[in-house]
């Protein structure tokens, strides 16, 4: 029987959930260290959880998280399951890298991973887990340069960080693939590849941030608008659904949005996939299997680390011809046919 519990720290600033056996503790415990935007923000740190729950359910380990409300609470997280309980430590987000180094430096007989960042040099007991997210995203404007009318798309950020900005590279960079091969001039608002000068909100997670900007783009005449800021793009979600698909779809990121938004489904064209639950559990595997050796892991479209989520009620808007051609493009960047960038 697995028992779910949740309780806050005394600080007020963290929240745990513990998953295993009442009866036999396991003798494997898997934690987490969200960033903001919390457990349940539709996103990474939601995905890289689900990572920990598969392995629960795989292996009948426990497993516990804390919530970071601000970057302030990162290094006080950590500290807190210094002390043996967790047998590996999965710290979520690129802005976490300096507090998950300071931690696994201070605490060399502890196996951290962190996702969104790797070190060079590799720390020997944390291993990064970073994604070609470029790979998918390129896909995902491509499409949208497919399936738009206006000839604008739109793309903002979180905060300007590198594990933001590849999947706008990505999605720029796949829109002027689509204009090379069939002539157009499909437009990407909110993102310049080459000046790495663009839109963001500066958080990931004000939903009314999150509708504004897709307003001041849909404004500017996008009709397909890729938010790449956690929670912030469920706002952007609300207001495609107020205005109508046929004014404004939205693309995903992280997770497919069209499961984790239900009520909003019908909003996403398609979802930039980061399978970070496949990497944080392969993580907690080594860690149980003694094969942990610090490094890096990464994912691909060639792994299935990265990809597009499925088109769901677009499904049958998406042209054929369209589909076959990412097809063939997907097949290119895995041989490396096709370069993302040049």
């Amino acid at each position: 029987m697995t028992v779910l519990s949740k309780f806050a720290t005394g600080t007020g600033l963290a929240a745990a959930l513990l998953a295993g056996s009442v009866t036999a503790a396991s003798a494997f415990t898997a934690c987490q260290v969200t960033d903001t935007g919390g457990i349940d923000d539709a996103g990474f740190n939601q995905t890289a959880w689900k990572g920990v729950q598969d392995a629960i359910e795989a292996h009948g380990i426990e497993g516990r998280f804390l919530e970071s409300q601000a970057e302030s609470d990162y290094e006080a997280n950590l500290n807190s399951l210094m002390g043996g309980g967790c047998d590996v430590i999965v710290t979520v987000g690129f802005l976490m890298g300096d507090a998950t180094a300071a931690a696994a430096k201070a605490n060399p007989d502890q196996k951290f991973s962190i996702v969104d960042f790797a070190y060079d040099p590799a720390i020997p007991n944390v291993i990064g887990q970073v994604f070609a997210t470029e790979q998918a995203a390129f896909l995902a404007g491509y499409l949208a340069a497919g399936m738009t009318e206006t000839g604008v798309l739109g793309t903002f950020g979180g905060i300007n960080i590198p594990p933001v900005t590849v999947f706008m590279d990505g999605m720029v960079h796949g829109a002027n693939y689509y204009n090379e091969k069939h002539g157009t001039d499909v437009t990407v608002l909110g993102w310049n590849p080459e000046t790495k000068e663009g839109l963001f909100t500066g958080n990931f997670d004000s939903l009314d941030d999150g509708r504004a900007f897709a307003q001041n783009l849909y404004d500017e005449g996008a009709d397909i608008v890729m938010p790449v800021a956690g929670p912030v793009g469920l706002g952007s979600a609300a207001l495609a659904d107020e205005l109508g698909t046929d004014e404004l779809k939205i693309i995903g990121v992280d997770a497919d949005q069209a499961l984790t938004d239900p009520e909003k489904a019908h909003v996403y064209l398609t979802s930039v996939l980061k399978r970070m639950d496949s990497t944080v559990q392969e993580v907690i595997e080594a860690a149980m299997n003694d094969t942990f050796e610090g490094g890096v892991i990464v994912g691909t479209l060639e792994n299935d680390g990265v990809s597009l989520a499925p088109y769901h009620t677009f499904e049958g808007a998406v042209p054929a011809e369209l589909q076959a051609e990412l097809d063939e493009i997907k097949a290119g960047i895995i041989d490396g046919s096709i370069k993302i960038g040049m």
